[in-house]
């Protein structure tokens, strides 16, 4: 189990990094892409992703407790070569959350002098974690839904393809199948990320978010905890909703 930490881990780390790091480029003052916008963001994001889940081999590239929550709910009785146990979906969840908290770690620390700088403390929190635009919990928690409904289900989905096409399942598409999850990152977000800004993963929400309490940063705000369960209820739903659906649904 300890590889599969350690996977999970380094996979979340580079997701936080690059993630965190392209909306840090995008917001902060006085960075070579301020000002760049949300398609630059959603870019980032997927190509975090890309990376995160290609460092993340050993484990099956979850990276995302959504995802493992939704492979369960599907009926799988292995993870990342080993039987599925509560004590092995709990080195899951202590990787992915570990590694987003030392990549958001990270970011900060590239961009320090830029947390430094005189920049709307919102603004500053919108790098470490998400927050909606119209403050609405249950029609927040539903974006958050159906976005990672869509990741996990597709992801499922992608599974069977490589199966129904010969292959020995979604272990087996390497680099091409983090590909495709990066691009469905992108297509996640400019579709449905308006709203919430489309977290679709606890713990690159809630991890991030307890680094920018207790990180040092200048003239930061409160971490809004009163809004940081809708970015982990919502996606752990969304991924159980399609894991289940997807016996259904898929053939």
């Amino acid at each position: 189990m300890g590889t599969i930490f350690l996977s999970e881990f380094v996979g979340s780390m580079l997701l936080l990094l690059l993630g965190g790091g392209v909306v840090a480029n995008a917001l902060l003052a006085k960075t070579k892409g301020n000002g760049q916008g949300f398609l630059f963001i959603n870019w980032g994001w997927g190509l975090a992703v890309f990376a995160g889940v290609l460092a993340s081999y050993a484990s099956g590239g979850h990276i995302n407790p959504a995802v493992t929550v939704g492979l369960l709910a599907n009926g799988v009785d292995e993870m990342g070569g080993e039987p599925v146990s509560v004590g092995l979906v709990l080195v899951y969840f202590a990787g992915q959350l570990l590694g987003a908290m030392a990549g958001a770690g990270l970011m900060w620390l590239t961009y320090k002098k830029h947390f430094d700088t005189d920049t709307d403390p919102s603004l500053k929190l919108a790098t470490f974690s998400t927050a909606p635009e119209i403050r609405s919990p249950f029609w927040n928690v539903l974006t958050e839904v159906v976005g990672t409904f869509v990741l996990v289900f597709v992801v499922i989905a992608a599974g069977k393809f490589t199966e129904h096409a010969g292959g020995e399942g979604p272990a087996n598409l390497g680099w091409l199948g983090a590909l495709g999850v990066a691009l469905l990152v992108v297509a996640i977000g400019i579709s449905l990320g308006g709203p919430t800004g489309y977290a679709i993963n606890p713990t690159r929400d809630l991890g991030p978010r307890i680094m920018h309490a207790i990180l040092p940063i200048p003239g930061k705000r409160d971490s809004d905890w009163g809004y940081a369960w809708v970015p982990v209820v919502g996606p752990l739903i969304g991924g159980v909703l399609a894991g289940l659906l997807a016996l259904v649904l898929l053939p």
